[in-house]
């Protein structure tokens, strides 16, 4: 299990102005949670927190570097909310909470697909519905990364949560008939050139045409008479 450490120091000032200057000086207002702690209000460096996201590690665990007035304090937490403002996308405050090494959580974990599906060798095209999967598992039993086999998927067959083998001590929390990855087959559509619409058109006219000579030559004779 991959661990960042992020530094972090403790609020005095919770209210809206001291929280306002916080961001003005490229801090972000911050909560840290635990049954054990209780709530200690933080504020963390906002180049920090753009770093940890484009690296997609806020999902991740974090150890918290906490300054506590010169006392040091360390904890291990997960993000459980990184709210951003619409219109700036600035970073606006962050949840943290405690995680227990010794208690199951709900984890989101990355499926990567393996292998090319038969389907798609066949003319099929693969299309994904889930690219991660819900488990429940202690911290420690936390995988990277589920890896699934795909090259048996034929078309118009799916793959489904139930299908995916998962280490154990995980515990799947998604609806076991949910689709994960299908291999559609491909509608092709029917296009006629230019030219032999056009060549239709003069078969058409030409059909016609024959068609009409021998009213004329029965009129021509009417005419004679």
């Amino acid at each position: 299990m991959e661990i960042t450490d992020l530094t972090a120091q403790v609020r005095t000032e919770h209210k809206k102005g001291p929280a306002r200057r916080l961001r003005q000086q490229g801090l972000v207002p911050a909560i840290f949670y635990g049954k054990a702690t209780g709530n200690i209000p933080l504020a963390v460096k906002s180049s920090d927190l753009f770093r940890l996201h484009k690296q997609k590690k806020d999902h991740a665990f974090i150890k918290l570097l906490i300054d506590d007035g010169g006392k040091k304090i360390e904890k291990l937490s997960l993000i459980k909310e990184l709210q951003i403002q619409p219109l700036s996308g600035k970073f606006y405050h962050a949840d943290f909470y405690e995680v227990d090494m010794n208690k199951k959580l709900a984890f989101d974990v990355e499926l990567n697909f393996t292998g090319k599906a038969v389907g798609v060798e066949n003319g099929g095209e693969l299309q994904h519905i889930k690219r991660d999967v819900r488990v429940l598992c202690l911290p420690t039993d936390l995988p990277d990364h589920i890896d699934v086999d795909i090259s048996a998927l034929e078309i118009g067959h799916s793959l489904k949560v139930k299908d995916i083998v998962i280490p154990e001590g995980l515990t799947h929390l998604d609806p076991p008939d949910a689709a994960v990855v299908s291999v559609a087959a491909v509608r092709v559509a029917k296009v006629e050139s230019a030219e032999a619409v056009a060549a239709e058109g003069a078969e058409a006219a030409e059909g016609a045409a024959a068609a009409a000579e021998p009213a004329k030559e029965e009129k021509k004779e009417k005419e004679k008479k």
